[in-house]
């Protein structure tokens, strides 16, 4: 089966996004845990949550995405930030037990000129202290795009991370493909990009993909989404990975510029796409 959704609102509750999902053609989706911007996060309504997870099940959802908000870096060099961060992840993960079994996906941070070692090193730290081995959520680094100092662009810096979590069975990986792009991986070649992944961290970590082009060109580290079709990876690259036999079965999340009616339209598109 195709699982393709896009990222949603969560302004109306749980339940809601899915109902959304459903209206578009969509059977996964992502949402931001709080604001994107801000620290703020609505009270868990756990009829909302059971009436959600009720929608999934029948309707044969792949698992959804939450995603960290944006404000959070857990490479800071200030320690306000790093606890900032950990005490809103740790907050996350526990609201998140009201949706057991999905995905909660975060930007590794920015070292901010402290040095690439250090960096890795807070990240590491934050997560040894926040995951437990009963969660119900799988905690997902996502590959990143490079701009100045930020983490994560490249497999080798994932897996550096993922070598050093206590718990890492409860760790994956989220594939952005605009991101790795802008980060210089050569998506046209996808059984080389993907060998790469596997030998550095092992595609069984991969457990989503965030389905977008990029505006600019291969290695730019600059992180400018397009639409499906419209930017430098092209139509002709993104059939061949949401066909991949490696990566078919994977939840694939649109993060295109667009509102609910172009979202509609791609996951239309990409259906169409798809080969059963």
């Amino acid at each position: 089966m195709f699982y393709i959704g896009c990222h949603l609102s969560s302004s109306n509750g749980f339940e809601a996004m899915g109902k959304t999902a459903l209206d578009i053609g969509a059977n996964t989706f992502q949402f931001f845990t709080r604001n994107p911007r801000g620290s703020k996060a609505k009270p868990i309504d756990p009829k909302d949550a059971a009436a959600l997870q009720t929608l999934l099940k029948t309707h044969h959802f792949a698992p959804i995405i939450a995603h960290a908000p944006y404000t959070l870096n857990p490479a800071s060099a200030d320690p306000k930030t790093r606890e900032f961060a950990r005490l809103t992840m740790q907050d996350d993960l526990q609201r998140m037990e009201y949706l057991p079994g999905n995905l909660y996906n975060f930007h590794p941070g920015s070292h901010v000129g402290q040095g690439i070692e250090t960096g890795l090193q807070f990240i590491v730290t934050l997560l040894n202290d926040i995951l437990t081995p009963h969660q119900a959520t799988t905690v997902l680094l996502e590959t990143m795009a490079g701009k100045g100092s930020e983490i994560g662009r490249s497999f080798d810096e994932l897996k550096r991370i993922l070598d050093a979590v206590k718990q890492n069975e409860k760790m994956g990986v989220c594939l952005d493909t605009c991101h790795i792009h802008d980060a210089g991986y050569d998506l046209s070649r996808l059984d080389d990009v993907l060998n790469e992944f596997d030998k550095q961290i092992g595609l069984s970590r991969l457990k989503a993909i965030h389905l977008n082009d990029s505006l600019n060109p291969l290695g730019a580290h600059k992180d400018r989404h397009a639409v499906i079709g419209g930017g430098a990876i092209g139509m002709q690259t993104l059939t061949k990975i949401i066909n991949h036999p490696a990566l078919k079965h994977l939840p694939f999340c649109l993060e295109t510029p667009n509102d609910l009616n172009g979202y509609a339209r791609e996951i239309k598109l990409l259906r169409g796409l798809y080969r059963d």
